[in-house]
């Protein structure tokens, strides 16, 4: 039998083996990159909405506390009308934000949710024991004083915030 014939052939396939591995892990090395690529903006994009989860977490809560909400509406309205509006706009918030806690930890969106019931009860609770003939300054101050007396349940919310983004931050 003659191989002289398969020669040419030969020599093309030598050449030709090296030459399909090194496209072959070509490939291989830019599909890999390319995957890292995408882990790294999907990492980014997530750090960015968590950052923005815990800024907004953080705005609420300060806007929860008593100190705001007492010059937040008209100063002729009645404490019950008060506490209703206060109610509304807190849970309105409150719902708008929900979707946050996709991006926080379940003990943070835990406390923010005891923090905004708290508040929400101490304002019925000031409103219950204040006299009938009082007006929205008494019930001000007196819920302002209930609150300063008490837990400060938003304060504690919010350093759990602070404390959590800067633990994942680093």
């Amino acid at each position: 039998m003659d191989f002289s014939q398969y020669l040419p052939y030969a020599a093309a396939f030598i050449i030709a083996i090296p030459f399909l591995v090194l496209c072959r892990q070509f490939v291989y090395n830019y599909i890999a990159l390319k995957e890292k690529e995408l882990q790294l903006l999907s990492v980014k994009s997530g750090g960015e909405n968590r950052l923005q989860a815990y800024e907004r977490m953080t705005l609420f809560l300060e806007r929860m506390k008593p100190a705001n909400l007492v010059n937040k509406f008209d100063k002729n309205l009645k404490p019950h009308e008060f506490i209703f509006l206060t109610e509304k706009s807190i849970s309105e918030e409150y719902d708008y934000n929900s979707s946050q806690q996709l991006y926080i930890s379940k003990l943070s969106w835990q406390n923010i949710t005891t923090a905004k019931n708290n508040i929400i009860q101490l304002a019925h609770k000031t409103y219950e024991n204040l006299s009938s003939d009082s007006n929205l300054e008494e019930y001000k101050t007196v819920f302002l004083m209930n609150y300063v007396n008490g837990d400060d349940y938003v304060s504690q919310a919010l350093e759990n915030l602070r404390r959590e983004y800067l633990i994942l931050s680093k």
